[in-house]
C-alpha cells in the first residue's frame, strides 16, 4: 500500500545530514509497516519493539552513550549495525523513555547513523521527558487520505485528475464515479488494515470487523495512560466524543454527572492518544492563525470516519446503496471528513492543527466550519454535504474580514464560482494540500 510517508522517509533516508526521526501518530495508521518499508532500501534493518522486548530496557537505563548502547543492541539482535548501511528502528519508544533522551546523542556523536522511532502511546513519553530541542525530527502520520485511497485502489488517472484541475467542470463522468468513491471511502475508512481487506475481498464487513477491532484496542489502551478512576471518564468520552462532532465542545453536553475537572485531564489524553483532534477558535484576522485562539472554544473531530460511524451505530451501507442521499443526512460526517483531510495534507514534519470560526452576538450568530492557511492567505472553508445550502456565515466572514478575498464551500457539487465564493467537490481537499504533500503524492502515482 502506497503512503504519503514513503515520500518523507525516503528524503530523509538520503538526507546528508539528518537527525533521529520519530514517527507519531494514532495507533494502527501505518507508522510500523512504512519503517519496515523503507528499511528494505537497507542493507538490513535492526528492529527493535520495547514494548515486547522488556529484557532489552537495561540497554537504554544504565547511560547514555551511544557507542555503548549500540554496541549492546548489536548483541542482543544478533546483527550488525553500520552507519550508512542499517537502519536502526527503536519501536514502541514509549515503554522507555529514557530512548527518547537517548536519541539526541545519537545526533550529536553519530549522525551517520539511521536512526527511527515509533509508537502508538508516544505521545505521552515525550510529555513526560521532552524532546531535545533541535536534536530530534517528528514525522506526523494519519489514516490514509482519500488520495491514498484512490491510489490503492489503483485509480492513479483519477488522482491525476483532480491535481490537474484548472478551470471549468470535472467531466461528468469523472465526477460521479468520483463521488461515488467518496461514498466508498467514507464507509470504509482510512484505518489502512480495513482499506487492505476492502482493496482484498471488497466486502465491507470484512472491513467493518476491522473498525470494531480497533474501537476495543483503543479502549484497552486506557488503562495503558490513564489513572485507574480516570477510565470511566475516558470511556464516556469516547463513547460520546461522536455524537458531538461539529458542534463547539462543552463539557455539559457529556451525559452523566461529570465535571469539568474530571473529563478536562482525560480530553487531554485522548488528544495525546491522537484519537480525537482538537479544532480551536480563531479570530482570523491574519496568520498565523494560531495568534489568534482562544482555547477555551473548541470543536472535536474523530481519528477516522468510518471508526466514528462505528462507535455511532449508523448502517454505513448507505455509502454504497445511496452515496447521494448519506450525503444530505449526514452532513456531521461530511464536516468531519473535510478536516481528517485537512490534517492529512499538512506538512508532515510538523504538528497540525485546524480551526474553525465563530461570531457570539446576541442579534447575530455565524460560524465557518474551518480557517485553513494556504499559500500564505486565509482560507474560510464551509462544508455542505448536499448540492445546496446556505452561506450566510460565510458571507459573514468575508464581510468583516476584507483581508480574505474569497471564500470555500466544499459539496457534491462540481467546480464553480459565485461571486467571492469557490464551490469545489468534497473530493478535491487536496487542493489545499502543503506542496511537499502534493509533491509526494505526484511520486505516488508515478512509482
Amino acid at each position: 500500500m502506497k503512503r504519503l510517508a514513503d515520500f518523507h522517509l525516503k528524503e530523509w533516508g538520503n538526507r546528508e545530514t539528518r537527525k533521529p526521526l520519530l514517527i507519531r501518530g494514532a495507533r494502527q495508521i501505518g507508522k510500523t509497516f512504512a519503517v519496515r518499508k523503507l528499511g528494505k532500501s537497507f542493507k538490513n534493518i535492526v528492529e527493535i519493539n520495547l514494548e515486547l522486548a522488556k529484557d532489552a530496557h537495561h540497554i537504554f537505563e544504565k547511560n547514555l552513550d551511544p557507542e555503548r548502547i549500540l554496541n549492546e543492541l548489536q548483541l542482543y539482535s544478533g546483527d550488525k549495525i553500520v552507519p550508512g548501511r542499517t537502519l536502526l528502528f527503536i519501536d514502541e519508544i514509549q515503554a522507555v523513555p529514557q530512548a527518547l533522551i537517548a536519541l539526541r546523542y545519537f545526533y550529536e556523536q553519530m549522525q551517520g547513523l539511521h536512526v527511527i522511532a515509533a509508537g502508538s502511546l508516544l505521545d505521552f513519553a515525550i510529555e513526560e521527558v521532552g524532546v531535545p530541542v533541535g536534536r530530534i525530527s517528528s514525522l506526523f502520520m494519519h489514516p490514509l487520505s482519500f488520495m491514498e485511497f484512490l491510489a490503492a485502489l489503483g485509480h492513479d488517472m483519477l488522482i491525476e485528475a483532480i491535481l490537474d484541475h484548472q478551470e471549468g467542470e470535472m467531466p461528468t463522468t469523472a465526477h460521479n464515479k468520483l463521488l461515488d468513491l467518496l461514498g466508498q471511502y467514507l464507509a470504509i475508512g482510512g484505518m489502512p488494515e480495513a482499506v487492505a481487506r476492502w482493496v482484498k475481498t471488497k466486502n465491507p464487513k470484512e472491513s467493518f470487523e476491522v473498525h470494531h477491532d480497533i474501537i476495543e484496542n483503543y479502549q484497552m489502551d486506557f488503562r495503558k495512560y490513564a489513572e485507574k478512576h480516570q477510565v470511566k471518564y475516558l470511556e464516556q468520552l469516547y463513547a460520546q466524543i461522536p455524537h458531538l462532532v461539529g458542534q463547539q465542545f462543552q463539557y455539559k453536553n457529556v451525559h452523566g454527572e461529570y465535571r469539568k475537572r474530571e473529563l478536562a485531564p482525560c480530553l487531554d489524553l485522548l488528544c495525546m492518544a491522537n484519537v480525537v483532534h482538537r479544532i480551536y477558535h480563531t479570530a482570523a484576522q491574519g496568520l498565523p492563525l494560531g495568534a489568534g485562539t482562544n482555547l477555551e472554544w473548541f470543536k472535536l473531530t474523530f481519528l477516522d470516519v468510518a471508526v466514528c460511524q462505528a462507535i455511532l451505530g449508523l448502517d454505513v451501507s448507505t455509502w454504497f446503496l445511496r452515496p447521494s442521499a448519506t450525503f444530505v443526512n449526514r452532513g456531521m460526517i461530511a464536516e468531519s471528513f473535510v478536516g481528517q483531510e485537512l490534517l492529512c495534507y499538512s506538512q508532515i514534519f510538523k504538528k497540525p492543527h485546524i480551526y474553525f470560526w465563530r461570531r457570539n452576538q446576541k442579534s447575530s450568530t455565524a460560524e465557518v466550519d474551518y480557517i485553513h492557511e494556504h499559500d500564505g492567505k486565509v482560507v474560510p472553508i464551509e462544508v455542505k454535504s448536499g448540492p445546496t445550502g446556505k452561506l450566510k456565515s460565510l458571507h459573514i466572514f468575508l464581510k468583516e474580514h476584507r483581508h480574505v478575498p474569497v471564500g470555500l464551500r466544499f459539496a457534491t457539487n462540481n467546480y464553480t464560482q459565485n461571486d467571492k465564493i469557490l464551490t469545489r467537490p468534497l473530493y478535491d481537499v487536496v487542493s489545499l494540500a502543503h506542496p511537499d504533500q502534493k509533491a509526494a503524492l505526484r511520486k505516488l502515482i508515478a512509482d
